[in-house]
């Protein structure tokens, strides 16, 4: 297939990190079709789908999907010769390679995965924002979340890392600014 393969990128960062919102920029901007797995997930619990109907009580007991439910998910979603750019997925080393393998499956090009780095301080800020007022257990919440995000990641950053595929971007600024570091990285990649 060549040059003709269709390209997918990867978005990681916290939460609070801003991923949804450049997601959304790079599919407007360069006509990426973005993928956001819990979009997809809420859309087919909306839509009363079998899959939908499998996902709404695990979804509503706060678990995890499981992985080869999200994966298949994944593969009726990815509809090439469409760019695509994921957001937040995948979170483990195994659905890594489950992806890279659907990938190939599917022709699509895994050209760069992102991870938008944002300091604690910034992202107790933001989020400190998002919900007025609420008590300072709220930022334990929040300090407890990042944690669980760095450890949970950290693997899936060594593995894209390993593959030179890992594109650090300073996710301080205004979004316009973090956008426009994400598009210099993909003229580059």
């Amino acid at each position: 297939m060549g040059e003709a393969a269709s390209k997918a990128v990867i978005l990681l960062g916290p939460p609070g990190a801003g991923k949804g919102t450049q997601a959304t920029r790079l599919a407007q901007r360069f006509g990426y079709r973005k993928l956001s797995t819990g979009d997809v997930l809420r859309d087919h619990v909306a839509r009363g789908t079998p899959l939908g109907r499998e996902v709404a009580p695990i979804m509503e007991r706060g678990d995890l999907v499981p992985d080869e439910l999200i994966l298949s998910l994944i593969r009726e979603e990815l509809t090439p010769p469409s760019d695509v750019v994921f957001d937040g997925f995948p979170r483990t080393v195994p659905q890594a390679v489950a992806l890279d393998q659907l990938l190939k499956e599917k022709e699509l090009r895994l050209l760069a995965v992102f991870s938008i780095e944002v300091p604690l301080e910034e992202l107790l800020r933001r989020l400190r924002g998002r919900q007025e007022g609420r008590a300072d257990d709220e930022e334990e919440v929040i300090r407890t979340r990042m944690q669980v995000y760095r450890e949970k990641t950290q693997p899936l950053i060594d593995y894209y890392q390993a593959r030179n595929l890992l594109v650090p971007i300073d996710g301080v600024g205004d979004p316009e600014e973090i956008f426009a570091r994400i598009a210099h990285a993909l003229g580059e990649v």
